[in-house]
C-alpha cells in the first residue's frame, strides 16, 4: 500500500552523531603540506569533489580521444596528481575490512560507493548513508554544515539518486526516494531483523529527508517529481529560493538558474533525470534545451557558495556527471562520449575557480566503472557479437589452453551484429557491433559510422564492473590521491582537509 511519510526524524539524529564525530575539532582548515603542483598556499578553505558517474579509465581514454585526438587531454587530466580508487562494495551485514566477519563484494552499485566517500564505511548495495549492518552513519556534508561551512549538491541525475542522496540522506534502501513509499520498499529486514517504525529515518523518503534537513545549501539538480506541496512548503519555511515549484511541478529553466540569487536556492530542472547533451545539441529548439549543462549548474553554484557570508568558514560542493553511467549501462556509445565532454566541462570550471581561489581543493573521481567500456582494433570484433568462443589452439600455453582445443571460431552471429554502427544505431538494444566515431585526428572525410574512423568502442555488459577507477586532484593534500587508495580513504582526505577530522 502507498502512502505518504507522516514522520521525520533526520536532523536531530544526523547533527547528534555530527557533532560526537566533530567533538574537539576546532580548526577550519588543513596544515601546510605539499601542494600537489597546484600553487596552492596549503590553506584549504573550499572542497569541489566532482563524480563522473561510471566513469572507468578507459572512458576517459575515449572522452580524450574523441574530442581532442590521441596526444590531447580531457581538462580533468591536467590535474597534478593522478591516482585510482579501489570500489568494492561488502555484503548484507559484514563487518568492515580487517573484522572477522568482513564480506567483500567486489562489484559495487552507486549507494555503497557514494556512502564510502561520504561517510568512511563500507557498506552493501542499496545502501546510504548507513552500514553494513544498518547503523546510521554521518556524512560528510552533514558534518561541514554543521562546522559553518556552506554546502552544494549537483547532479545531472534526480536529487534523490544515489550519489547526491548519500550525502544529504540515511537510506536503508536507495528506492525509497519519494514522494511515496511502501514498506517493502524502504525496509530491508534483513539487515535490521526485524520491520522498523516508519517514523525512522532510515525508511523516511529520501525527498522527505532533503527537504527538511537542511544539509545542502544549494540543490541543483532532476527528480522534481520526487518532492511534493508539504516538501515545498518545508524548504521555504529554511529560507531556500525555490526556484522550480514541487507544489506545480514546474521545472525550472537555464534562464532561473542564471537570476537565481540567496544563500540557499532549490532548482530542478525535470521531472527525472536532465535531458542527455546530445539529445539537447539534436533538437537545440526543443524545451529539453532549457535546461542548464553540468557546467552551467557548477559555475552557478559555486558562484552562490563562495559568495561571502558572516560566519562562512568556506564550502563543499558534490557534482555529479550521472548519465554516463546511464548511457553505458544502455550500451551508447555515442551519447556517452557527449557525457563525458561536458561533464569534463564542468572539470574546467572547478578547476578555473580552484587555480584563482588559490584555497580549494579539486577532486575527480568515479563510483565504479560501468559496462566494461573498451577501445577495440580498428575492423575487430567482441566476443559479445560471436556465436562461437575465439579459435585456442595454443596447446603450449597453459593459461590459453582448452581440451579439446578449438580449431574454429570467431564467427559473428547475424541475430547480435550489424557491423559497423554510427550514434543512432547505437541506441538498439539488439545491436552488440562496435561504434566508430571520427577523432580531430581523422580526415576531414571520414565520418562517425565509418570503418574508417579510428575509434572503435565497444561494451562487455549491460552492468558495473569491479576495476579501479581514476582520481585527479589539485590542491594540498593531492599527493595523499598518487597510486591506489579506496573510495573510504576518501572521507579522510576531504574531511582532514577542511578541519573537520584529524
Amino acid at each position: 500500500m502507498q502512502r505518504k511519510n507522516t514522520a521525520f526524524a533526520a536532523t536531530s539524529v544526523v547533527l547528534a552523531l555530527g557533532a560526537a564525530l566533530l567533538g574537539g575539532v576546532t580548526a577550519a582548515q588543513a596544515a601546510p603540506g605539499n601542494d600537489g603542483g597546484s600553487g596552492n598556499n596549503g590553506e584549504i578553505k573550499n572542497v569541489i569533489y566532482l563524480l563522473g558517474d561510471g566513469m572507468g579509465r578507459t572512458h576517459v581514454t575515449a572522452g580524450r580521444e574523441r574530442f581532442y585526438g590521441a596526444a590531447g587531454k580531457l581538462n580533468m587530466e591536467t590535474l597534478p596528481a593522478h591516482g585510482y580508487v579501489s570500489t568494492y562494495a561488502v555484503q548484507k551485514k559484514s563487518g568492515q575490512p580487517g573484522s572477522a566477519d568482513f564480506a567483500p563484494n567486489l562489484v559495487t552499485d552507486s549507494a555503497s560507493a557514494a556512502t564510502a566517500w561520504a561517510s568512511g564505511v563500507k557498506t552493501y548495495n542499496a545502501a546510504l548513508g548507513v552500514d553494513a549492518k544498518g547503523t546510521l552513519v554521518p556524512t560528510a556534508m552533514e558534518m561541514a554544515k554543521q562546522a559553518g561551512y556552506r554546502t552544494g549538491n549537483v547532479s545531472t541525475a534526480e536529487i534523490t539518486d544515489a550519489t547526491p542522496a548519500a550525502q544529504m540522506s540515511h537510506a536503508l534502501a536507495r528506492g525509497c526516494q519519494g514522494p511515496v513509499y511502501s514498506a517493502s520498499s524502504c525496509q530491508d529486514t534483513q539487515v535490521t531483523g526485524s520491520a522498523l517504525p516508519t517514523s525512522d529515518v532510515r525508511v523516511t523518503p529520501i525527498a522527505k529527508q532533503i527537504a527538511r534537513n537542511g544539509t545542502a545549501d544549494v540543490i541543483l539538480g532532476g527528480g522534481l517529481s520526487r518532492f511534493d506541496a508539504a516538501d515545498e512548503t518545508a524548504l521555504k519555511a529554511q529560507g531556500y529560493s525555490v526556484i522550480s515549484s514541487p507544489a506545480t511541478q514546474i521545472a525550472a529553466t537555464k534562464t532561473d538558474l542564471a537570476a537565481a540569487q540567496g544563500q540557499k536556492v532549490f532548482g530542478l530542472f525535470n521531472s527525472g533525470n536532465l535531458t542527455v547533451e546530445k539529445t539537447k545539441q539534436d533538437n537545440p529548439s526543443s524545451a529539453a534545451a532549457q535546461e542548464p549543462t553540468v557546467a552551467d549548474m557548477t559555475n552557478k553554484a559555486i558562484s552562490l557558495l563562495s559568495t561571502k557570508n558572516k560566519g562562512s568558514k568556506g564550502f563543499y560542493l558534490q557534482v555529479e556527471g550521472a548519465l554516463i553511467d546511464k548511457r553505458s549501462h544502455a550500451n551508447d556509445a555515442s551519447q556517452t562520449l557527449e557525457e563525458i565532454k561536458a561533464f569534463d566541462d564542468a572539470v574546467k570550471v572547478a578547476l578555473d575557480f580552484a587555480k584563482k581561489d588559490g584555497h580549494t581543493l579539486v577532486i575527480v573521481t568515479a563510483d565504479h566503472e560501468c559496462a566494461g567500456f573498451n577501445i577495440i582494433e580498428k575492423g575487430s570484433y567482441t566476443n559479445a557479437e560471436a556465436a562461437a568462443p575465439p579459435t585456442n589452439v595454443d596447446g603450449g600455453n597453459t593459461a590459453n589452453n582448452s581440451k579439446p582445443s578449438r580449431a574454429s571460431g570467431n564467427v559473428k552471429d547475424s541475430t547480435r551484429s550489424t557491423g559497423i554502427v554510427n550514434g543512432a544505431g547505437s541506441a538498439d538494444p539488439k545491436n552488440f557491433a562496435p561504434a566508430t566515431f571520427r577523432t580531430p585526428d581523422d580526415g576531414a572525410a571520414i565520418k562517425d559510422g565509418s570503418p574508417d574512423a579510428s575509434l572503435w568502442l565497444t561494451y562487455l555488459s549491460g552492468n558495473h564492473t569491479g576495476a579501479d577507477v581514476p582520481v585527479y586532484s589539485y590542491g594540498a593534500g593531492s599527493e595523499k590521491l598518487q597510486g591506489t587508495v579506496d573510495n573510504t580513504d576518501l572521507f579522510g582526505l576531504v574531511t582532514k582537509a577542511i578541519g573537520l577530522t584529524k
